[in-house]
């Protein structure tokens, strides 16, 4: 296994490092004594984005069948092995990386090195196992989404933002494609995608290198790498004018959601467009917060993010209107404070203020070892190198009111506007239908 690269983690002398086997793996490590416990997570460069239409949701559904059945555990054994010596495990799926995280203590590190080099190479893909995780894929649509209206306005969000790139489709799949995806679509994604070479692991912990580096060259050096398709999501165009929809739903206030087309994660106005925010949205004595909630308490909650996407994004703004207020007086207020706002100059203290409070969740964020590797593997798997992690901090204080400004200008373009909407509908039932201009 060969050093490819390291970097200063922290106080005391640690260091992360990146180790590459033969066939393609990734492996970054970092040795931290502090307690008798360590992290170990295996990130797969694959989530939506790499779908196409018809299978939409086989990334998501497939971090389901990762806990189902292998060639040697039967189902349900994978998460009973961990629990019976005090470990937990669990996993997610976004746009760009599915990931499994693994928490347990230092001396059940041979335990996950093998119970996951297992999934990897020999999961059971028959119609027993695909089948029981479809149903349960299909309910989890169904009550975050179908049953959900925050869920449904955020997947109505993207799908009218986007038209071209796959950010257009939900993690979760349309249900459709979800009921249609075959055993043979499986096997062909799990062949393809699940291999070394398409995988970083992230172990941190009361660890010794050596013996680290011994047991992933045994356990999962002889599993053969795959020939990874290159990214083919085409480019989105340039949105040139507001996109807007309105359904009656089962809700007692108008909820609203308004997306701007947004920076990348790598763009460094990404890291100009999270200040801004932080000075819009951040806390109680926030701009918008305080004007929608405190001011003119048209709203119960209000709260905006941006998208940590590989591609450009959705820069989010969703807020909750009291009952007897409508969508389109949040909007009003909304875009008027976003015009003053972009103007400048900011407010005296509003910049450093951001500064301090992003940075103090930055490291909040990487104080446990399960924050640490996440922050690690997330960085490698969406920008391609887990340096960038690094940088951020220096990042927030680099960022001059200029950037944050032209950051505000670029991005609250109405023409770049998208606004989904749910209002009461008077009645129990739900009414899904849309109008769209």
């Amino acid at each position: 296994m060969k050093l490819a690269s390291e970097h200063a983690f922290g106080a005391g002398g640690r260091k992360v490092k990146m180790y590459g086997l033969d066939n393609g793996l990734k492996v970054l490590l970092l040795c931290d004594p502090s307690a008798p416990i360590l992290a170990y997570q295996t990130w797969f460069a694959v989530g939506s984005r790499h779908e196409r239409e018809g299978v939409t949701g086989i990334a998501h559904l497939f971090e389901h069948l990762m806990f189902n059945q292998t060639e040697t555990l039967a189902p349900g054994e994978f998460d009973k092995k961990l629990e019976r010596v005090g470990g937990e495990t669990n996993a997610a799926t976004w746009v760009d990386w599915t990931y499994y995280r693994n928490s347990l203590p230092k001396s059940e590190l041979e335990l996950a090195v093998t119970l996951e080099s297992d999934r990897m190479a020999h999961l059971v893909l028959g119609n027993d196992q695909v089948e029981s995780e479809r149903e349960v894929v299909a309910n989890e649509r169904r009550f975050r989404v179908e049953d959900d209206v925050d869920g449904f306005l955020s997947e109505e969000m993207f799908k009218l933002a986007f038209t071209e790139h796959p950010y257009h489709w939900p993690t979760i799949g349309w249900m459709k494609d979800i009921m249609a995806i075959s055993i043979a679509d499986c096997r062909a994604f799990y062949r393809t995608y699940y291999a070394p070479n398409n995988a970083t692991l992230v172990i941190a912990g009361d660890v010794e290198e050596r013996h680290v580096l011994d047991l992933v060259e045994r356990h999962y050096g002889p599993i053969p790498s795959s020939q990874i398709p290159a990214d083919a999501a085409p480019k989105e165009r340039a949105q040139d004018g507001e996109r807007r929809a309105t359904w009656k739903k089962s809700v007692t206030a108008d909820k609203l959601r308004i997306g701007y087309k947004s920076p990348s994660i790598t763009d460094p106005d990404f890291v100009a467009l999270e200040l801004a925010s932080e000075i819009l949205f951040g806390g109680k004595s926030a701009r918008l917060d305080k004007l929608l909630i405190a001011d003119l308490e048209i709203a119960s909650s209000a709260g905006a993010s941006s998208t940590p996407f590989r591609d450009p994004g959705l820069y989010e703004i969703s807020v909750g209107l009291q009952r007897g207020h409508a969508a389109a007086e949040a909007e009003a207020r909304i875009y008027e404070e976003l015009e003053r706002f972009a103007a400048g100059p900011l407010r005296p203290g509003e910049l450093e203020t951001s500064r301090t409070r992003l940075e103090t969740r930055l490291w909040r964020e990487l104080r446990s070892l399960g924050g640490r590797a996440e922050a690690l593997g997330h960085y490698q798997t969406t920008t391609g190198d887990y340096r960038n992690l690094f940088g951020i901090a220096d990042a927030y204080r680099r960022t001059t009111e200029a950037d944050v400004l032209r950051a505000a200008r670029t991005t609250f373009d109405a023409r770049r506007r998208t606004v989904v909407i749910a209002e009461p509908d008077g009645e129990t039932d739900d009414d899904d239908d849309g109008d769209e201009s």
